[in-house]
């Protein structure tokens, strides 16, 4: 089938709107506002009236007829009637809705598959959280969005490669290390001071015991104060080992990457230098008091960044410029960064770097997270990771589970804060959305648990079909360009709202429509739409990182 299944239909309006009034226009298919008009409407005639000079009704019945005499569409369509001023009701065969079946059920490629226009190579670079602490629930959020997209865009024929950059060099990782030493120290009996800017969070005495477990006492006699070898083995071990817990936790809340890309490795190679020395050859930098500068509003910024300071310290634009480049110069169509809202400023200055190297700023694509709290009894969490007093990624899981976190997160566009009623995530109803669709999807299987054989996937349509049939079709037809716009318009939350949606109709449809015990031929199509519908919900609560469970 293609992608859209009312395409075809599309197009035979729009012929026959050429051939009645010599314009072509866009045709446009929605619902009637009441079911009993038909499947499908279209007020095209209307927006013809005034170039054809013809009333809208006229124009609609030479349409109208015009499609009944089609002999393509007869098939698949049951009438064609023309009401009000001008609008054309359609009402589809059977034959069309046995399609839709034979479609999701039947294709060598999955249903909704593929439909990139133009498939890319994509690099997608998320979460990258400073390796300081554990992963608190904005960070879930930016994984959550990210990985749904990711599994969005290559279900649409995207090739996706998935990235964390990790942010392991500067004055956050001694400080990691500062505060590791500390916490080591202590285990000996050796009392240092966590300076004031440090973490101190129980993790933080975690890392120091696996660390004493480790190396024993081969540090305590250089902590006070602390050596520079000292520091470099806490604050590089340490942040080992908080990437370490960093990616088991994201496995846990099924986000993998297929790289971690180390900051610290640009500086130790000299990448960072030499593409700091290629901006000047190019012309690209001035020096102004006594820093360095990227002349980026050449290329667009709303200003100019410093690179290095006064002082001779690069600044963290430095080791962007170094790494962007790298990522533009591997060969991928597009670049998507996910970043916090705050990160707004930071998009032309990025674009600036791949500009002034040669390669097009335009490739760079940036999402913004925006915040996320946690609501509970009406009160908000407060988080603090140098406090120690952050909610994590893991408290929140272990609250109200992989499924519930993965989908709340979602459900609500990336580009609006998002309030997560904790209440809400932990029960188990159908007033929560995940539970609810997840029911839908078990309620299918039970159905299909209780027939013997199922029947072939190309078992035609009753010649009636129930309005809980239709609707529950329909819905089901959407799912293609429903997938579609989601991944084009990078928005997880569209197939949250669509899965709601088909869950509902579901519902509906399994309280008004017997399946087993039927006539063979109703009983037969409404297992196959059955298996269709529970397909579609997999797929889609697939596509977000929840599962599908067989029972609940």
């Amino acid at each position: 089938m293609p992608l859209d299944v009312l395409e075809p239909l599309r197009t035979a309006i729009g012929a026959a709107a050429e051939r009645t009034t010599g314009a072509r226009p866009a045709v446009v298919l929605n619902a009637p506002a009441q079911p009993e008009h038909g499947d499908l409407a279209t007020p095209v005639a209307m927006g013809l009236a005034k170039q054809a000079k013809n009333p809208p009704r006229e124009i609609a019945e030479a349409i109208a007829a015009d499609l009944a005499a089609d002999a393509s569409l007869g098939p698949q369509l049951q009438s064609v009637e023309v009401a009000g001023p001008g609008f054309i009701n359609i009402r589809l065969a059977p034959a069309w809705f046995a399609a839709v079946v034979r479609g999701i059920l039947g294709e060598s490629v999955e249903f909704g598959a593929e439909g990139a226009a133009a498939p890319e190579r994509i690099l997608m670079e998320y979460v990258s959280a400073n390796p300081t602490g554990p992963l608190h629930v904005g960070h879930a959020r930016h994984a959550a969005y990210a990985d749904s997209l990711a599994r969005l865009l290559a279900f649409s024929g995207h090739v996706v490669d998935r990235e964390y950059y990790i942010n392991d060099h500067g004055r956050q990782m001694e400080m990691l290390g500062i505060s590791i030493a500390s916490r080591y120290g202590a285990l000996f009996g050796v009392q240092t001071e966590i300076p004031e800017d440090g973490y101190r969070g129980d993790y933080v005495g975690g890392i120091a015991e696996a660390l004493c477990d480790e190396v024993g006492d081969r540090w305590v006699d250089e902590l006070d104060p602390i050596s520079d070898d000292a520091l470099a083995f806490f604050s590089g071990r340490g942040g080992e080992l908080m990437i370490d817990a960093i990616r088991e936790e994201l496995i846990g809340v099924h986000v993998e990457f297929d790289a971690f890309f180390s900051e610290d490795s640009l500086h130790q190679n000299g990448r960072v230098a030499r593409e700091v020395a290629a901006l000047q050859e190019r012309g690209d930098t001035y020096e102004d008091g006594g820093a360095l500068w990227f002349a980026s509003s050449k290329y667009g910024d709303e200003k100019d960044r410093v690179l290095r300071r006064a002082d001779g310290d690069l600044t963290y634009l430095a080791s962007d410029v170094a790494y962007h480049l790298d990522k533009a110069r591997r060969g991928h169509d597009r670049l998507i960064d996910v970043l916090g809202a705050d990160h707004h400023g930071y998009i032309p200055r990025l674009r600036a770097i791949l500009d002034s190297g040669g390669q097009s700023g335009e490739k760079l694509e940036v999402s913004l997270i925006q915040l996320v709290s946690l609501v509970e009894q009406g009160e908000a969490k407060k988080m603090s990771k140098r406090a120690g007093t952050l909610v994590t990624m893991g408290d929140l899981v272990a609250d109200i589970g992989v499924d519930a976190t993965r989908f709340f997160l979602v459900q609500r566009s990336h580009e609006t804060p998002l309030e997560l009623d904790l209440d809400l995530a932990r029960e188990q109803s159908q007033e929560n959305p995940v539970y609810y669709v997840q029911y839908a999807h078990t309620r299918a299987l039970g159905i299909l648990r209780q027939l013997e054989s199922e029947p072939p996937v190309d078992a035609p349509a009753p010649a009636e079909l129930d309005p809980a049939e239709k609707t529950l079709l329909m819905n089901l037809a959407r799912w293609p360009e429903a997938v579609a716009e989601a991944a084009e318009k990078r928005g997880p939350h569209r197939v949250a709202a669509y899965l709601i949606d088909l869950a509902r109709d579901f519902h509906a449809f399994y309280h008004r429509c017997r399946v087993a015990g039927e006539p063979q031929d109703v009983q037969s199509f409404r297992v196959n739409l059955t298996r269709a519908t529970a397909w579609t919900i997999r797929t889609g609560l697939g596509l977000l990182g929840v599962s599908a469970p067989e029972r609940m």
